[in-house]
């Protein structure tokens, strides 16, 4: 057996406990840089090249149809498409719907009740369309964790519930800032309990916070759905997880977001979707879930 392992099917290596085992052998685990090139050569082998183009081909075909439908700007189909690649490509097609259908179930809540919210200046600009600041504020942590679940050796349930909680938490957002502008009796801020008008950041409400739940849920159910959760308990742990993700970021909204000019509505996203991936992929560990 040569040193390098040049050669050998890196499909049947499995790393443990510092060791590779490979074909009936273990061996001793070489260097960390000669392990990343290990790593490297399973991404870029010619089976995942291939699948990677057609990934390409396939939404390059369905954002040319579907860019007629008001959901998302004209650039902002066009990243909708390099994160659906991504997604295809990594997570097959369990990853592509539940983003699709992430897209679907935001956008239809983002319609209800639309022209009160423009009325009251607290609807989406653009007409509710999502430009790629959005895509990425949204989906930026999921897409790295799809990622992550290619290498040989990356705990792959572990960070699909991370994907599943990032996507939870966002939609759990979206259905809470929603249902919070258009329906939302009486609106306090979150860090002082004191009456504020809706659609003040770190505002939250009793109904606000019930449609976070409701959203936090219905996005964990796609996510068991498609497999990408193993059980009941997982999901149970995704949908609190959304919720916590999501008055965590009111937190942020409510005092860090009023003293940083630069930290966007969509870097809040950003860092919200990450907070729901750690912590439920940290809980996991510790319950024994993953």
């Amino acid at each position: 057996m040569p040193v390098g392992l040049t050669g050998v099917s890196l499909r049947a290596v499995q790393q443990k406990d510092g060791w590779l085992c490979c074909a009936g052998l273990v061996l001793r685990q070489p260097h960390a840089g000669v392990l990343g090139m290990l790593e490297l050569q399973v991404l870029l082998n010619g089976d995942r090249l291939q699948h990677w183009a057609l990934a390409l081909l396939i939404n390059a075909a369905l954002i040319a149809i579907a860019q007629r439908l008001p959901l998302l700007t004209r650039s902002g189909w066009v990243h909708a498409g390099i994160l659906g690649t991504v997604l295809l490509g990594s997570l097959d097609w369990a990853g592509w719907w539940a983003v699709v259908l992430y897209l679907g179930l935001g956008s239809l809540v983002t319609r209800l009740g639309f022209r009160r919210k423009q009325a009251d200046g607290l609807a989406e600009s653009r007409g509710g369309r999502r430009g790629p600041e959005n895509v990425w504020g949204s989906a930026a942590t999921g897409a790295a964790l799809a990622l992550l679940s290619l290498l040989p050796s990356a705990p792959v349930m572990l960070l699909r519930l991370g994907f599943a909680a990032s996507f939870s938490a966002k939609l759990a957002d979206t259905f809470g800032s929603e249902i919070g502008k258009r329906w939302g009796r009486h609106t306090v801020l979150i860090t002082t309990l004191r009456p504020v008008p809706r659609g003040t950041e770190g505002a939250i409400s009793v109904e606000g916070t019930a449609a976070s739940l409701v959203g936090s849920a219905l996005m964990a159910l796609v996510m068991l759905q498609l497999g990408l959760l193993q059980d009941a308990a997982a999901w149970g742990l995704v949908t609190l997880v959304g919720l916590l993700a999501t008055l965590l970021e009111s937190l942020i909204g409510a005092g860090l977001q009023q003293r940083c000019a630069w930290l966007s509505n969509e870097l809040v996203n950003a860092l919200q979707t990450t907070i729901a991936a750690v912590l439920a992929m940290a809980a996991a560990e510790w319950l024994g879930l993953a």
